[in-house]
């Protein structure tokens, strides 16, 4: 059994791809985790700086599957 990695993914991606990421990684809808994230960002306002971070240093899916 291959270990799950954290990645963002270009399939259904809205902005950069790291929702939708989340979304396989815990394998829930990424609507789901899009909310959160807004919630997240309006609430703690930390959320977009997270966002943009996350966008940074996560890997892309096409870049680990060519691998």
């Amino acid at each position: 059994m291959a270990a799950k990695r954290l990645y963002k993914t270009s399939d259904n991606k809205m902005l950069g791809g790291v929702c939708n990421g989340l979304a396989e990684y815990f394998d829930v809808d990424p609507t789901i985790i899009r909310l959160i994230w807004v919630i997240f960002a309006f609430c703690a306002g930390g959320g977009v700086l997270a966002y943009l971070i996350a966008w940074i240093i996560l890997p892309d899916k096409n870049t680990i599957e060519r691998q």
